[in-house]
């Protein structure tokens, strides 16, 4: 009781932002006229196996669970927006919907990816897995990611890996331990997807909580001697990352590979995480200000992103990555290229200040790229 109302006094600035009814995917039908698209997404997941129309609950479950989903993006979307309704169904028109979800065994989604990759041109033969964050349950990682997809105009095979998190706010503790729970499924995934699909290459967006998740992930493999899974891994992507600065400095000591992250020094819900624990930083948090952090991480093969003046419709700025039109556009851009996000340099800032409006200059003695107003590259330009 007495961690409950420490909790609650630590949230209680963010409860206003939090939804009070949990989503679910109830499936709705729409004319042609009412969408603006469909995004198909496969799933991995290790939540328990739950009745329609919550499908996969916030609970774990013993095994990795599959399915497949269809999801309508409605035809007045606003890139950045995520259109969804306070309750109820939603309307196609002005709503995300979900029209098709299918449970699947493991052979019948291999089966189902190979065949969905192999119809593609060998440039779109990508797969970009998904790996939300802390207090998301899966209907809202499912529209999440469906949104990123069709904003990011991505054209390979979407996978999202949804771990138990239960979607609530005073359940910080457990989705921790259910992140950390989760890390031989998403490495046994990971090195499915590499082995067994037939893709040109893999790519990994994590969020929040989410990367916690990846980089442990990412730490055993690469102890286990194959980090780089078969060479299809490209891009490792961390968005708002959720993870204790020192934590990440010993993660990367292993993992030795470029991440590219994603940070805003005015993430409201990352100076809740950083009070709950102990008052240590959070990686997410760092900011151009930080020269020596930044310069320290840049030795470790990590590319800083620097997001912290742009605005969005997220109100405790923690999803910039996807609110955001420049930025999710920016990651679209960047996964379309043979050298991904994780190479920055001339081209990369050229595309950033095309898309934001900036300018383009040097820091420091590294040569880096910033973009003055409203995004910054802090390292990686060579």
């Amino acid at each position: 009781m007495r961690l409950r109302g420490v909790l609650l006094a630590l949230v209680l600035p963010l409860l206003v932002a939090a939804c009070a009814t949990p989503r679910v995917l109830e499936l709705t039908q729409a004319p042609a006229a009412d969408i603006a698209g469909k995004v198909e997404i496969y799933v991995a997941t290790t939540r328990e196996p739950s009745a329609q129309p919550v499908y996969f609950s916030g609970e774990r479950g013993p095994k990795l669970s599959f399915a497949r989903l269809d999801i309508n993006v409605p035809r007045d979307h606003k890139a950045g927006n995520l259109e969804l309704p306070s309750s109820g169904p939603g309307d196609p028109a002005k709503h995300f919907t979900a029209t098709h979800v299918q449970r699947l065994d493991l052979a019948p989604i291999v089966s189902d990816v190979r065949r969905e990759l192999q119809r593609r041109p060998a440039s779109q033969r990508d797969v970009l897995v998904f790996v939300h964050g802390y207090n998301t349950n899966f209907a809202d990682a499912a529209y999440r990611f469906a949104q990123i997809v069709y904003d990011s105009g991505f054209k390979g095979v979407p996978v999202l890996f949804s771990w138990p998190s239960r979607g609530e706010l005073l359940a910080y503790p457990y989705d921790r331990e259910s992140a950390f729970y989760s890390r031989d499924f998403l490495e046994g995934n990971l090195r499915a997807i590499a082995r067994d699909l037939g893709t040109s290459r893999m790519d990994i967006l994590a969020h929040s909580m989410g990367t916690l998740l990846t980089l442990e992930t990412l730490r055993q493999a690469a102890i286990r001697g194959d980090g780089a899974f078969g060479g299809k891994l490209r891009d490792v992507m961390l968005a708002a990352p959720d993870v204790d600065l020192d934590v990440f400095k010993t993660q990367m000591n292993q993992i030795r590979r470029p991440v590219t992250v994603f940070v805003s020094a005015d993430d409201r819900a990352l100076d809740f995480s950083r009070r709950f624990a102990g008052d240590k930083r959070r990686l997410g948090a760092v900011s151009a200000k930080d020269a020596e952090i930044v310069a320290e991480l840049e030795k470790l093969g990590v590319r800083i992103v620097d997001i912290s003046e742009v605005t969005s419709a997220d109100s405790l700025n923690h999803a910039k990555f996807a609110s955001s039109p420049k930025v999710v556009q920016l990651i679209g851009e960047r996964l379309r290229q043979d050298k991904g996000i994780g190479f920055a340099g001339p081209q990369f800032g050229d595309r950033i200040g095309d898309v934001a409006g900036g300018v383009v200059g040097t820091v420091g003695s590294t040569v880096g790229l910033v973009v003055t107003a409203p995004l910054t590259i802090l390292s990686g330009g060579r």
